[in-house]
């Protein structure tokens, strides 16, 4: 059995972090510098599509839904409801909690949170956990387990610290992209080189205006020098960095001769620029979005920012909310129940274009004054005042029923 077991054992996630098969993806790139979690994204551009994308989930209306006969309502007695619209935990509102969680996912690409519930099996609380301390591995009876490596004064629900297993039920993991199904891999770590090329553009931005924007240079002199070093070191101090446009005074017949590398010619700018497109490909950002107009123009940008919606920002509500789904509500209960974002707002267009469509809904009869005012966050009508009324043009009739007033017209004549 033990044999058995083994040919047919299935597979552990490999990818992750701390684990041999992925320190490729980790570290110095081939441009020479390093690319970490930390210095990644503190590149503006890496932290601008990350804060786009985790703002714009974080700002979502979260509810939980309950199907009925006629469709589906909001469940808002459900124990589950206040906790993602409002607050998952003690500490966190959910804004924070779900702006946290994507960042983890934009870097790391996983996030996971510790699952508390009560004596009734109920979620009462959920708390982020670090994504790259935890370490997805199976058991011996092939189930999946969380191993995490809690930090001093981290999730107050794990007393001890050091290594902690934890059972795959009491762990909400949103994976993202990745071999397995099972762990994402890291962004940040799949396009290092790329932001490794961005990286070293900055550092040698910021070392080229550190050294009062002149290049380096070469000191000529006409006989031996026995400490270049001094010479060296006395040049730097009194000629570097905030004392680069003083008056250089020479002496014993020496000669300084600059070292002109124009940042045009090195391409500069046009190699930061193409990394800032680089890195908004990366995570599918528009553009406009990170501040960059130079192509936006008053008829595109509404488009994309739909498409933004569209094809960037509904794949990752679709992997919150069935792993909010597979994780917090009961077999039982999700036949019943289930959780979705609400993307109506960030749907609709200007003013003049969302009337232009009420209008046409409300005279063909599929909305009502209420369902229009509520769209737009306004109280509703009462009842006794026609605001649930459902209203259709009464010059519309069947087509096969178009010539039968008439005719009914020349019969009684």
């Amino acid at each position: 059995m033990n044999i058995f077991r083994r040919l047919f054992h299935k597979d552990k996630p490999l990818n992750h972090y701390d684990s041999p098969s992925t320190h490729y993806m980790t570290g110095r790139t081939v441009s020479g510098v390093s690319i970490t979690d930390r210095n990644a994204i503190q590149q503006i551009a890496v932290y601008a599509c990350i804060r786009v994308l985790s703002e714009a989930v974080a700002q979502l209306p979260l509810h939980v839904y309950e199907r009925t006969e006629n469709g589906r309502e909001r469940a808002v007695n459900h124990v589950l409801y206040s906790l993602l619209h409002d607050q998952p935990n003690r500490e966190m509102t959910s804004f924070a909690f779900r702006e946290t969680m994507m960042l983890h996912l934009l870097v790391y690409g996983n996030a996971y949170a510790q699952i508390i519930r009560n004596g009734r099996n109920e979620v009462v609380g959920l708390y982020p956990l670090m994504a790259n301390r935890m370490k997805v591995d199976r058991d011996d009876g092939d189930n999946l387990i969380y191993l995490y490596n809690r930090y001093e004064n981290a999730d107050p629900n794990l007393k001890q610290t050091g290594d902690i297993t934890l059972r795959a039920e009491d762990i909400l993991h949103i994976p993202g992209l990745g071999f397995d199904g099972l762990v994402g891999y890291s962004p940040i770590a799949v396009a290092k080189n790329a932001l490794g090329i961005a990286k070293a553009c900055e550092d040698y931005g910021a070392n080229f205006f550190a050294n009062g924007a002149s290049p380096s240079g070469v000191l000529e002199h006409p006989g031996t020098i026995k400490d270049f070093n001094r010479i060296r070191e006395g040049w730097k101090d009194a000629y570097g960095g905030n004392n680069s446009h003083k008056t250089a005074i020479l002496e014993e017949g020496m000669k300084y001769t600059p070292i002109s590398i124009p940042n045009n010619d090195a391409q500069f700018l046009e190699t930061r620029k193409f990394q800032l497109e680089e890195i908004a490909r990366l995570y599918r950002v528009p553009l406009h979005m990170i501040g960059d107009l130079e192509h936006a123009t008053f008829s595109n940008i509404e488009q994309q920012s739909l498409e933004f919606v569209k094809y960037t920002l509904d794949p990752w509500l679709v992997r919150w909310e069935q792993a909010l789904q597979k994780a917090l509500l009961s077999d039982s209960e999700k036949s019943r129940y289930f959780i979705k974002f609400n993307v109506d707002g960030l749907l609709r267009g200007d003013y003049e274009s969302r009337m232009s469509g009420y209008a046409t809904a409300r005279q063909n009869g599929w909305l009502s004054a209420n369902d229009i005012r509520e769209m737009e966050d306004m109280n509703p009508i009462p009842e006794e005042e026609g605001g649930n009324l459902y209203l259709v043009n009464g010059s519309f009739t069947k087509l096969e029923d178009a010539g039968a007033f008439a005719e009914g017209s020349g019969e009684n004549e």
